[in-house]
C-alpha cells in the first residue's frame, strides 16, 4: 500500500502506479474478519435526518484555551467535537506544547494520553512546566482500544494523543505507525471525537521531506492540521494548514525558554537586531503573517567577485525573486551587478514570500552598493514589477500601525488613491529609479 496515496498493489514495486512517488510502498496485511468488541465491529446508531434552514444559522460552540496564539490560531478557540492534527519535526517542542496547555487550561478537565514517555516522564517535565489542576489525567499506553475506554471513563473536554504514530488498534494485525494502523487509529478517533463531543489534539510526526508521516487521507480525515516550525533560533511558528472552522491565515509565535514556551507578544522587537544604527546594506520591512504585521529587517551585502562567475546567494527569501530584482536594478537604474557577488538575509532566521518586502530589498543592496547607509526610522513596502514600478501593498493601514507604534517615522511605498492619513510620513514612490534618486542622489 502506497504511504503517500493509499494505493494498493499486489507486490512491491519502486513507483507507485498512481501517484507515482518513489519508494513509497510498503507491505501490509488485510483482516477480513474483524474481532467483536472492537470500536469499528460496533453497530453504529442510526442518524438522525435534519433539514438544513437557511434562517436560523447556529454557531459552533468553542472552548476557549489557556493559550492566547493558539486560540488565535484555531479561529477563536477549539470547536467541541473536533479532531486537530498538530505536526512538526522531532525536538521541536509539540510534546512540551500541549502538556503546557493541559497544565494551564484549569477550565477544562484533560486527559494526556501518551504512548512515547512514562508516568515519570512526563510529570518530571510537568513540574517544570507549570503547577498542574485537579482535571488533568494521564494514561501511558498504545492501545486504541484502551483509549477508548479511558475517554469513556473520565469524560474529559480535551484529549492530548501524543502520538498517533504509537497507536495501534486490534483490528489491524500490523505495526504501529504503518499506513492501515494509523488510518484506522485516525477514524476511531474521529468517531469517538464525534460521539462523545470532545476536542481530540493528536500529535503526529513528519518524515524527512517534511511531510505529515503516514498516508495523505490522513490530514484529510482532520479538522484542522497545525503545523510547528521554527526559525533555527529559540523561536517556534504554529501554522494552519486546514482549518475547517476559520481562517488559516493565523500565525502563532512562542520562543522556548527553560520554563517551557512563552508568548511572543510583539514579534517585531525580536528581529530588528540594527534598528537605530544606520549601517550600509540594512532595510527594514513589514512582512504580513495572517493578518499581523512583523517589521522584518533585510541585511544585503555587494562586494566585488572574486571568481569568474558573481554568486548569488539569499537566505530566506527566494534565490529566482532575488534574480529578478537585481535584473530590475541593472536595466532600469544603472547598477553594474555583473560582476558583483550579492549576499541577502533575512535576520531573525524567517522566511518570507511576500512580495510587498521587494522594495525593502532593492534598498538594502543599493545602499550596500553605494555604501551608504539609509535614512534612519525609516521602511519600505511595495512589490516591485519586471518593468521597475512599485505597486501597491493589501492591509497597508496595519502595517503603517505597526511601524508607528515601533517608532518608525518614514514610510516609502507607492500610495493608492483612497489612501488614509496616518501619523507616520509616507512618502510616494512610483519606481524603482524614483527610490535611487530619492535615497542616494539628494
Amino acid at each position: 500500500m502506497c504511504s503517500e496515496c493509499g494505493h494498493k498493489a499486489v507486490q512491491w514495486t519502486g513507483k507507485c502506479q498512481s501517484c507515482h512517488n518513489w519508494n513509497t510502498l510498503v507491505e501490509e496485511v488485510e483482516v477480513k474478519n474483524k474481532k467483536s468488541g472492537s470500536l469499528s465491529a460496533i453497530t453504529p446508531a442510526k442518524p438522525r435526518i435534519q433539514q438544513i434552514n437557511r434562517n436560523e444559522a447556529d454557531t459552533e460552540i468553542r472552548m476557549t484555551l489557556a493559550d492566547a496564539e493558539l486560540n488565535r490560531v484555531l479561529g477563536g478557540g477549539i470547536v467541541k467535537g473536533s479532531l486537530v492534527l498538530v505536526g512538526g519535526k522531532p525536538g521541536i517542542g509539540k510534546s512540551t506544547l500541549l502538556l503546557q496547555l493541559a497544565l494551564k487550561s484549569q477550565n477544562l478537565k484533560t486527559l494526556y494520553y501518551s504512548g512515547e514517555e512514562s508516568f515519570n516522564q512526563v510529570n518530571l517535565r510537568a513540574r517544570r512546566l507549570g503547577k498542574p489542576h485537579e482535571g488533568v489525567y494521564f494514561v501511558s499506553d498504545t492501545s486504541m482500544e484502551n483509549l477508548a475506554s479511558s475517554i469513556e471513563e473520565v469524560a474529559p473536554d480535551l484529549v492530548i494523543v501524543d502520538s498517533i504514530q504509537t497507536l495501534q488498534t486490534a483490528d489491524i494485525e500490523s505495526s504501529p505507525g504503518n499506513v492501515s494502523q494509523i488510518r484506522e487509529c485516525t477514524n476511531q478517533l474521529l468517531q469517538v471525537a464525534k460521539h462523545r463531543n470532545c476536542s481530540i489534539l493528536i500529535v503526529g510526526h513528519i518524515t524527512k521531506e517534511g511531510f505529515i508521516a503516514g498516508p495523505k487521507v490522513l490530514e484529510h480525515m482532520v479538522d484542522v492540521v497545525l503545523y510547528f516550525d521554527d526559525t533555527n533560533l529559540a523561536y517556534r511558528f504554529i501554522k494552519s494548514t486546514k482549518n475547517r472552522f476559520g481562517t488559516t491565515n493565523e500565525v502563532g509565535i512562542y520562543e522556548m525558554t527553560q520554563n517551557g514556551l512563552s508568548v511572543v507578544d510583539n514579534p517585531s522587537n525580536i528581529f530588528l537586531d540594527s534598528f537605530g544604527k544606520n549601517l550600509p546594506g540594512v532595510a527594514i520591512s513589514s512582512t504580513i503573517e495572517g493578518v499581523r504585521p512583523i517589521l522584518v529587517e533585510f541585511q544585503a551585502l555587494v562586494s566585488n567577485s572574486q571568481y569568474g562567475t558573481p554568486q548569488r546567494t539569499s537566505t530566506g527569501v527566494d534565490s529566482k525573486r532575488l534574480s529578478m530584482l537585481l535584473a530590475v536594478l541593472e536595466k532600469h537604474c544603472g547598477l553594474q551587478l555583473n560582476q558583483k557577488d550579492v549576499f541577502l538575509n533575512v535576520a531573525g532566521g524567517l522566511k518570507i514570500n511576500d512580495p510587498s518586502t521587494d522594495l525593502a530589498i532593492i534598498a538594502a543592496i543599493a545602499s550596500s552598493y553605494f555604501d551608504q547607509s539609509l535614512k534612519a526610522a525609516s521602511i519600505f513596502c511595495g512589490e516591485v514589477g519586471l518593468t521597475g514600478e512599485v505597486r501597491q501593498v493589501k492591509l497597508l493601514e496595519n502595517r503603517l500601525s505597526e511601524a508607528n507604534r515601533i517608532g518608525i517615522q518614514r514610510v516609502y511605498t507607492a500610495i493608492g488613491k483612497n489612501s488614509k492619513p496616518s501619523k507616520v510620513d509616507v512618502l510616494n514612490v512610483e519606481t524603482v529609479q524614483q527610490l535611487i534618486r530619492n535615497l542616494f542622489t539628494s
